[in-house]
């Protein structure tokens, strides 16, 4: 019986052990050797630094590595997932809390690897998913803007992490599940000064892809998440609610949803850049988005991601039959409506131009998921201060002068009105919202 009992526990641990390789090679595949350090190259010139300022607006890094009231990319910033709160680190040259000790290929190796300095596998708050498709010219102009910057002696604030989340080898699990390094990219691509042929075209939609894919991170936000956390297999953009905020971030393919294949470019790259356009307007972390990133891209840039998402595939999510709304709430949020909404939106949700959207047929308001107008008539919704729109209008937050039950009521009652249809909103989803600010 006892050597039955060895065999047995044998064979388990030779089994994790077994798992246990296969996680470790997972984590560490594809992955150059930095070290022994190499000699210190040539000093970045101003043309590498100015571009790397640049790369710094495409990914948006100041919007993470900023506290609210705190010092340019000193850190601090609290980012709230499912599992917890991972703190932003101070990514200045200070040489002990910064990143003034480390190498352009440990800077890289972050990027494309997600791995830090001293080996520690880094959170996927940090968009390595995405990153790791930068190529290795733009992380080494971000690394030298990056190094330009006055040094910031500010303590990185440790993570809020619920167990096991908070440790390194529930992370190797995860990464070995969820996480393939990018092929090495040698150049990023670049655009055409002039044509419009399908040549040019097709460099332009590459330029997009890029953009999209890496430094803009896109899917981080547009795509669904498992339980843990991890991109759902062949839905990238489809869709998916932003973790620990509660905004639903709509699928970039859907027509439905945010999907902008009948757009032109041009108003595709107007939204972008200004938060605003005769089709549609920007709120909540897309707003933050806009204000801290796309309103200063190129407008090649901002052409080359309109061609892409213009041009990518239609894929339309099958709509469930939503079920009807109880009588007494549509008639308590029409009065609702009624006393706080119409005199904006229109007694027939018809809107009024410029500063007042229309809600009959508006598909922000018939999303699947009603988070999004929840937040709205909570919170209030504002298009983000813009070079485009430098003075938008916004929406006062009623959260102070409704129940829940009106809040709820109300919502319902604009996503089944004027034609509108779609699922009701309970109070549940409400209380959610109201737990996640």
């Amino acid at each position: 019986m006892k050597a039955w009992l060895g065999r047995l526990l044998a064979g388990a641990l030779a089994v994790l052990a077994l798992l246990a390789a296969g996680v470790y090679w997972l984590n560490v595949r594809g992955e150059a050797d930095i070290h022994p350090r190499t000699a210190a190259g040539a000093a970045p010139s101003a043309g590498q630094v100015a571009r790397g300022a640049y790369i710094a607006r495409l990914g948006n890094c100041m919007g993470c590595h900023t506290a609210v009231g705190g010092l340019a990319y000193a850190g601090g910033r609290g980012v709230e997932t499912p599992f917890g709160t991972v703190f932003a680190p101070n990514i200045t040259p200070d040489g002990r809390h910064g990143i003034g000790a480390w190498s352009a290929a440990e800077f890289w190796r972050a990027l494309h690897h997600g791995r830090s300095r001293d080996g520690r596998l880094l959170y996927p708050a940090f968009p390595y998913p995405d990153y790791t498709h930068v190529a290795r010219e733009d992380a080494d102009a971000l690394y030298a803007y990056l190094q330009s910057l006055p040094a910031v002696a500010q303590a990185n604030l440790p993570h809020r992490l619920r167990f096991p989340y908070g440790t390194q080898a529930a992370l190797a699990v995860w990464r070995a599940l969820y996480f393939r390094p990018g092929d090495a990219v040698a150049a990023a691509p670049v655009v055409p000064d002039k044509g419009d042929g399908p040549a040019a075209a097709g460099q332009l939609r590459e330029r997009g892809a890029y953009l999209v894919r890496g430094l803009g991170h896109c899917a981080a936000c547009h795509t669904p998440r498992n339980a843990l956390g991890g991109s759902r297999d062949g839905q990238a953009l489809a869709g998916g609610i932003i973790g620990g905020q509660a905004w639903y971030a709509p699928a970039l393919g859907d027509p439905g949803e945010a999907g902008m294949q009948h757009w032109k470019i041009e108003d595709i790259a107007a939204l972008l850049h200004a938060g605003a356009n005769q089709h549609a307007g920007v709120s909540g972390p897309m707003a933050e988005v806009v204000f801290g990133s796309l309103q200063y891209w190129s407008a090649t840039d901002l052409k080359a991601t309109a061609a892409y998402l213009q041009a990518l595939p239609v894929a339309e999510a099958p709509r469930q039959p939503a079920p009807q709304p109880r009588r007494q709430v549509m008639e308590q949020g029409r009065a609702v409506y009624a006393e706080w909404c119409a005199s904006c939106h229109g007694d027939a949700g018809e809107g009024r131009a410029p500063g007042f959207p229309p809600l009959a047929g508006n598909r922000a308001v018939l999303l699947p998921h009603a988070g999004n107008v929840v937040q709205m008539v909570l919170h209030g919704g504002y298009l983000p201060a813009t070079q485009g729109n430098p003075r938008p209008l916004g929406m006062p937050p009623l959260r102070q002068s409704l129940s829940l039950e009106e809040v709820a009521a109300v919502s319902t009652f604009i996503r089944n009105s004027w034609g509108n249809r779609a699922a009701p909103v309970d109070l549940v989803l409400v209380d959610q919202i109201l737990e996640n600010r």
